[in-house]
Parts: structure tokens; C-alpha cells; sequence
């Protein structure tokens, strides 16, 4: 029987010339009874963008034909970018002209032609899948019709709304409306209003937009709940079967204060010979969530917690994901334990894995850790004593393992977080700039090793399961970084040819100078996306060959994927039958490229969602004056940081002084008659005069600039 990975093995033959379906009839010996089966395969080909279909009826390979396939990412300004399927291919950008009426987000097929530049141009030849079937604005009514603007930038078009699809929105309205005409080269979309929000003023309308923008699920299903409710609140005596029992270890949890899904928790002893001995204990998720299962279902649609300002939309209900499966302390979890012997020189020389119980015996905090090991807090000390002696051991592994992973040449981006503090009604009170400590080090080191050391693992067992993979950087985008660190006095060691270490000796060089935000925020961006997938690609950033996700099966699908093949070959003994192998070849493709989609989505969200409330915390600031420095230069100003991370423009039209040109090669302004110069990384003084939530934009004007 004819499987889609022979159909398109076939047309990737160097002698292969687009055939119609009769001639592929004929190829693979299809007869009159297997035709409908055989016109299927190609029709879920056709859409999955792995064969395309000429306007003659044959079908070949998108890369054959000069096309290419992939995410439409739109821009603002009416234009676009294809973010191609093959990660080795760089972006197309598409003018408006050549969109076809495909929107951001769309699934396309794109024909690539030389652009200029030498950079490639093309244009939308076939919409593979919409992503738009609802878009979320600003309803404005007038007399006989209506439109609704997007609240998404990147969907330049107004939505038209016909008489009779109002739905009793009224002007101000935040609304969703759902589209009924696709927009083509004459005309925007049209859609009908399906909910009404209410005023885009009212208290938390944010948040209730942005979920809707995103389609973050509201609550979960009555199904998946009641799947939930089946499941026991705490371990009973047949849980334990097949577990080593660690109850009686010391096991800890160390997260953030908010935190309530505690998936991951530590032991470390130390054994003969100077060897440490860790142990990482991860919460056994797939044990209660088994696969196929309704609560599977949902985790994999979901693919991925997300943690708003004030709220989190979890991948599972609460009842596993802050209950049972949560390693709160003193009550017995089941756990998938890796222990591991490490040398003084962080190498691992031995390990085993094993599901287990376990009992941890505090709840620690990254504030607690931090005041017990770098602040030397002795209230902290005296309360937490029998704990001391194997946190300092535990810092110092981590210090071993992360000057190890350095010396490999890992990359480690310094870029501190914001942390949103909102008051009793949901409003933005604070922003905090979240630096990591000891504490995050310490945790994060142990994880990245304990992730290492199952992917080989089970690279070694040679079964299909989920890498998490970061490829090389994008060639353009590395010139684009040699240009902008050389007006910094900076230079890539090696380049044209670039490893991970030479770019953490550029990151090495700007610490603890003016640049250093600007030079880590640049260099990372300039990296590829990381993502999931079958396929050993290794990991750029990390220096690693085997890298995966194992340690937050709570709010990470790719996570609980992995657990439930590790849980399964060990109940194998070690192996897993060829026709098992050969079903996960078949599904866990899929599962990697909607997990990633998913992980962006949530990426996305949490990201707007914090520029959302940076600007509504600066319209209380109209008129203060901060230091900060500029990020950015370009044709018509500079955008400028503040130390609370908050970015916002100085046009060049508020410079008054004197007339200011562009210098893109030297990313700088220079005055005409004052020669006076504004570059990246110079700190300048700016104050805040407009701070519009709407637009998600906040201008500055220049503090000394002033009268």
C-alpha cells in the first residue's frame, strides 16, 4: 500500500518531471479500487505544502518548481515575509502587490524570483490555509454598515461589516468578527460580528482581547474535566508497582514565589572521590495523562502553558497540574528520576533513569536560595539549616557544569526580564526588571544537563522522540551583526565561519558596558528560532548535539511526549517493537511542528501582553524624565531603552536643534551644521510626552533638546 513518504521520495528522483495523476497512477501500480485512497494522499500532500499541483494538473516538488513554502509574517506597512518550512532558506519578502490577498499567518505557496539587492522577492501563488477565520478591533458603526480595525498591526486591512451583521455593536466596542470574503487585489475582507466584548475601555478588556487575538482557550472542556475528576488527589498502594521509593530522600523544589506547578525538584549528595552525585526527580505527568486520552487531547491542542501578567492559561487542569502532579512538599508524587554521577570537571560518568516516589521536604524559593547562598542571610541560614550544606554543594556543581558548558562554547544571553506587578483591580502598578541570580543558575544548569543526558539516551536506544533543536545562524543576519558590532569596535572572531564560543566572546567583551543590553538584545536576535523535531540537528546556542525537553512535562506538551516514550521503553526493558517505532515516525512529525506553533503563539502573547502594560504604566509618567539608551536608529529617529526596559521613539521631527541625517552604515544621526552625533548604545536623557495603548507606542522627546 502507498504511503505519502514513497510518493514524494519519488518525485525527489533527479530524473522525476511533473506527472499528472493518471501517469502517478500508472507509476505506483494503482488500480481502479485504490484510486480514491491515492487521490487522498495527494490532496493532504497538496495541503500540507509538500507537493504542488500546476495549473496543468501535474504535481511535483515546491522546491523543484521555484517555489516555496511556508508562514506568511505580515508587516504594518501592507507588505510581508515568507518564513520558509525549510529553516536552511532565507526569508522571500513579498510587496503588497504580490500578497493575492493571502493575510498574516497564512499557510502559502510562494514563486521566488531575484529581488533587489540579490535578495529573493515573490509572490503568493496559493493559500494553503487561513489563519484568520476570526480577527478581534475596534468596532466603528456608520449609518447603514459598519467596520471593525484589527487590533493586530500586522492586519493592515479594516474588516467590512454589511447591514444586518452588526450584532448590536456599538462604536468603541471591542468585538470578533468572523471573516465571511477573503480580501483580494480590490477589496479589504468582509466578515459579520460574532461577539461582542464590550468597551474597549472597561476594566481587564486587555486581556480579554489579547486571549481572543491569540485564541487562547477559555477554561477547558466539561470532557476534559471530568477525565480529570477521575484521577485519585493523592498516590495509592498500586501507584508504586515497578518504583524505586526515594521518600526518605532529601528532595527539594526551588521556583518562583508565584509558581504552583512544581514539576521539577533536586537532591545532590556527594560520594568517594570528589564525584557529586544529583539527582533531578521530574513530576511522572504521563502517568496520569495517557496518550490519545481526552486529557492528552487538549494537552496537545493546547501545546503549551502560557503565564500572562496576573493570570496563566494551563496546559492541564488544576486538578494535575497544581494537584497531583505538582511535587508539593511532604506528600508523596510519582516521579521520573535521573540520577547522575558527575566529575570535578562536570563531566557525567554514569547515570541511570527509573520512575520513583518521592516526598520532597521544603518548597524553596529563588529569593530564599539567593539570600541563603549569595546574601549570606542568616535569618534565611538558621531556618533552612539542614538544607545548607547541600545547596552551597549544589552551587557549587552548577558553577562546575556552567564553566564546562562555557568552555564548550555556549552562548548566554544576558537579557533581564520584566516582571508585570499589577494592584487589587487588575491594573498595572510596577515594573519590575527580574535579574537572574545564584538561585535561577543553579536550576537552570542542572536542567540543561538533565535534558542533555536523556536525549542521548534515548538516542542511543534508537527510537524516534522530540529534539529540541536551534540550527545555525541565518548568513544575512550574521553580516547584518559583523556590520553593527564593528561600528561598535567590535569584530566576530572567525567570521565569515561563526561558533557558538566566538559569539559568547563578543557577549564576553560588552559585559558590564553601555552596549551590553543593546549587543545581547542584536546578537539574539540574529539567531535562528529553536524548535522541535525528529531529526538530530543538534543545538547552536547550547553547543550540544543532543539536546530535548523533558523537565516541565506539566506545562510543555513535547515534555509529556518524551516522558511517555521514556516510560514506555522502560517498561520494555530497554526496547520498543518495530511497528511501535514505525507509528511514533508516523505521528511525532506532527506533533513537533504544531507544539512549535503553539510555543511561538504563547510567545507571542506573553510578549504583547507586557508591552501591553509597559505603555499603560507610562501614561501615568507623561512628562517625567528618564535616563536611557538608544537601541535603535533609524531614517525618521531613534528608539531609546530605559533602565525599566521600556522602549520608546524620539522622532526626528522633535529634534529641533538642527537638521539630522541618517548614517545606516554607522547606525548613527548626525547633525548638519552641529556634527553632533546620536549612536547605538549612547546614553541620552529622554522625557516621556505620549504614551498611546492603542498603538502600543510611546514617544519621547529628548530631555537637553528641551527649552
Amino acid at each position: 500500500m502507498v504511503n505519502k513518504n514513497e510518493i514524494v521520495n519519488y518525485m525527489r528522483k533527479a530524473a522525476y518531471r511533473p506527472l499528472t495523476e493518471e501517469e502517478l497512477f500508472r507509476v505506483f501500480g494503482v488500480t481502479k479500487r485504490g484510486s480514491k485512497r491515492f487521490k487522498k494522499l495527494l490532496q493532504e500532500l497538496e495541503t500540507e505544502g509538500l507537493i504542488y499541483r500546476t495549473r496543468a494538473a501535474r504535481y511535483g516538488l515546491p522546491e523543484k518548481m521555484n517555489l516555496a513554502v511556508g508562514r506568511l509574517q505580515g508587516n504594518p506597512r501592507g507588505f510581508g515575509f515568507l518564513i520558509c518550512d525549510d529553516r536552511q532558506q532565507p526569508d522571500v519578502f513579498v510587496p503588497a502587490s504580490g500578497l493575492n490577498g493571502a493575510m498574516h499567518g497564512d499557510r502559502v505557496v510562494v514563486r521566488v524570483s531575484p529581488g533587489r539587492n540579490g535578495k529573493r522577492e515573490g509572490e503568493v501563488v496559493k493559500i494553503l490555509h487561513r489563519a484568520n477565520a476570526r480577527v478581534v478591533g475596534t468596532f466603528q458603526r456608520r449609518q447603514n454598515y459598519g467596520y471593525v480595525v484589527c487590533d493586530e498591526p500586522r492586519l493592515p486591512h479594516d474588516v467590512f461589516i454589511p447591514r444586518g451583521q452588526l450584532n448590536g455593536a456599538q462604536t468603541g466596542d471591542k468585538v470578533v468578527a468572523a471573516i465571511t470574503a477573503w480580501p483580494d487585489k480590490r477589496r479589504g475582507p468582509a466578515g459579520r460580528i460574532v461577539e461582542v466584548l464590550g468597551p474597549a475601555d472597561a476594566p481587564g478588556m486587555d486581556l480579554v482581547v489579547l486571549c481572543r487575538r491569540f485564541g487562547l482557550p477559555d477554561g477547558f472542556p466539561d470532557r476534559v474535566q471530568a477525565a480529570a475528576a477521575q484521577i485519585p488527589g493523592k498516590v495509592i498502594p498500586q501507584d508504586l508497582e515497578g518504583r524505586r521509593d526515594l521518600r526518605d530522600w532529601t528532595i527539594v523544589t526551588i521556583d518562583g514565589e508565584d509558581a504552583k506547578d512544581l514539576d521539577d525538584a533536586v537532591s545532590l549528595t556527594s560520594l568517594p572521590g570528589g564525584l557529586y552525585r544529583l539527582g533531578v526527580h521530574i513530576a511522572d505527568v504521563g502517568y496520569y495523562v495517557p496518550e490519545g486520552s481526552p486529557l492528552d487531547q487538549e494537552a496537545l491542542e493546547r501545546g503549551t502553558s502560557v503565564y500572562l501578567p496576573g493570570m496563566v492559561i494551563p496546559m492541564l487542569p488544576e486538578r494535575l497540574s497544581n494537584g497531583i502532579c505538582s511535587l508539593n512538599p511532604g506528600v508523596d508524587r510519582l516521579a521520573l528520576s535521573v540520577l547522575m554521577d558527575i566529575d570535578r570537571g562536570g563531566e557525567v560518568i554514569r547515570y541511570e533513569v527509573f520512575p520513583s516516589v518521592i516526598r520532597t521536604v521544603a518548597r524553596l524559593t529563588y529569593t530564599t536560595v539567593r539570600q541563603i547562598l549569595a546574601d549570606g542571610d542568616e535569618e534565611m541560614r538558621a531556618r533552612y539549616r539542614e538544607l545548607v550544606p547541600m545547596l552551597c554543594r549544589m552551587k557549587d556543581l552548577a558553577l562546575v557544569l556552567r564553566t564546562r558548558r562555557f568552555r564548550r562554547g555556549a552562548i548566554d544571553f544576558n537579557l533581564p526580564e520584566t516582571k508585570v506587578i499589577l494592584d487589587a483591580r487588575g491594573r498595572v502598578a510596577d515594573l519590575v526588571k527580574v535579574e537572574r541570580t545564584v538561585a535561577e543558575q543553579l536550576i537552570e544548569e542542572f536542567m540543561l544537563l538533565t535534558n542533555e543526558v536523556v536525549a542521548r539516551h534515548l538516542h542511543r536506544l534508537e527510537v524516534p522522540f522530540l529534539y529540541r533543536v536551534h540550527e545555525k545562524p541565518d548568513g544575512e543576519k550574521l553580516e547584518g551583526l559583523q556590520v553593527l558590532l564593528q561600528t561598535l569596535g567590535y569584530s566576530i572572531p572567525g567570521f565569515p565561519r561563526v561558533r557558538p564560543g566566538a559569539l559568547q566572546h563578543i557577549l564576553d567583551q560588552v559585559a558590564g558596558k553601555k552596549e551590553e543590553r543593546l549587543v545581547n538584545a542584536v546578537t539574539l536576535r540574529a539567531m535562528q528560532q529553536a524548535h522541535y523535531s525528529m531529526e538530530r540537528l543538534g543545538h547552536f546556542g547550547l553547543a550540544s548535539r543532543d539536546y530535548t525537553h523533558f523537565t516541565s512535562p506539566i506545562r510543555r506538551y513535547p515534555d509529556l511526549v518524551n516522558h511517555r516514550i521514556l516510560r514506555e521503553v522502560l517498561a520494555g526493558g530497554g526496547a520498543m517493537s518495530e511497528k511501535r517505532k514505525q507509528a511514533l515516525q508516523n505521528i511525532l512529525p506532527a506533533v513537533a511542528q504544531h507544539a512549535s506553533e503553539r510555543e511561538r503563539r504563547a510567545v507571542e502573547a506573553e510578549r504583547e501582553a507586557v508591552d501591553g502594560y509597559k505603555v499603560a504604566y507610562m501614561q501615568n509618567l507623561v512628562g517625567e524624565s528618564f535616563p536611557g539608551i538608544i537601541s535603535g536608529v533609524t531614517n525618521f529617529g531613534m528608539f531609546v531603552e530605559l533602565e525599566n526596559t521600556v522602549e520608546g521613539m524620539v522622532s526626528l521631527t522633535s529634534m529641533t536643534d538642527d537638521y539630522y541625517l541618517f548614517d545606516p552604515a554607522g547606525f548613527r544621526l548626525v547633525g548638519q551644521r552641529t556634527r553632533k552625533v546620536y549612536r547605538l548604545g549612547d546614553q541620552v536623557t529622554v522625557k516621556v510626552v505620549r504614551a498611546s495603548v492603542a498603538e502600543r507606542q510611546i514617544d519621547f522627546v529628548l530631555a537637553e533638546a528641551e527649552p
